[in-house]
């Protein structure tokens, strides 16, 4: 027989209001994130993430002075030069997110963005082989775009507010 608990009725119910030094104690208490990745995929994010930030800061260079072949780009879609500057300052700021251990996930989901941006710029207005490149740039975005989106992926319990989908 199972037997079940007496609940209060809802009129019963009282919120948990905090005092102002019990969110002071709790606030300045530590909690250290048990760690729930191995060492392979520890590495393979490290990896993942040292050729996705190598990858976008060379091409800041270019970005930011104005180097003729990323003119043409941003000029063939009609966004030059605003559009290069903020592809730029979105780049390095994904960079210095996989860079950062504790940014990672931010790193991850800043340099899946800016590669799906690319990819799409590519195969829309810009095409595969950008001025004799032989696709170079492309399967830059590519390889990027895929180091971005494993760590990502490997980091997205890392994100707030994730919740994770449960199986029924």
């Amino acid at each position: 027989m199972n037997q079940s608990r007496h609940l209060e009725k809802l009129e019963h119910f009282k919120a948990y209001n905090p005092t102002a030094a019990e969110l002071r104690r709790a606030s300045a208490r530590e909690v250290e994130e048990a760690e729930t990745l191995t060492r392979r995929q520890r590495v393979v994010c490290l990896v993942c993430c040292l050729i996705a930030a190598a990858i976008m800061i060379e091409t800041l260079f270019f970005k930011f002075t104005g180097a003729a072949e990323s003119k043409y780009i941003f000029q063939k879609m009609g966004t030059e030069p605003w559009m290069r500057w903020v592809q730029g300052l979105w780049e390095l700021t994904a960079s210095i997110g996989l860079l950062l251990p504790r940014l990672r996930w931010a790193g991850g989901i800043l340099t899946t963005g800016a590669m799906t941006a690319a990819i799409l710029s590519h195969m829309t207005w810009l095409g595969y082989s950008i001025q004799g490149d032989h696709g170079l740039l492309f399967g830059m975005a590519l390889v990027t775009f895929t180091c971005g989106f494993t760590v990502m992926w490997t980091y997205r319990h890392h994100i707030p507010g994730y919740v994770p989908a449960t199986m029924y």
